[in-house]
């Protein structure tokens, strides 16, 4: 077994740890969000929640097109850059509204 492949090996298991526990944690951020969005019925919580909610999907999915579906590394890259951007975006606005 060469080096290289125990090396990359490392990196591999780094980011799929890495990219659980922002799984893990956007979840928890999505769900307290979420909670205090049913707890005030405020529509700028719930854009916040669904916000957080994209780019913690777009995070999850990077993952699974890439190695469950076994699509290109590319693609799932863009799909992540994506569903973070429409996430920012959502944040952002539900920090403009009302």
């Amino acid at each position: 077994m060469s080096p290289h492949s125990t090396a990359g090996s490392a990196v591999l298991l780094g980011i799929a740890v890495v990219k659980t526990l922002i799984l893990i944690t956007g979840g928890v951020i999505t769900y307290f969000a979420f909670r205090a969005y049913r707890r005030t019925d405020s529509r700028s919580l719930g854009a916040l929640a669904l916000g957080f909610g994209l780019i913690t999907m777009g995070t999850f999915l990077a993952g699974v097109i890439a190695d469950v579906i076994g699509m290109s590394l590319a693609v799932g890259v863009l799909t992540e850059s994506v569903l973070v951007l429409a996430g920012f975006l959502v944040i952002a606005y539900s920090l403009y509204t009302r």
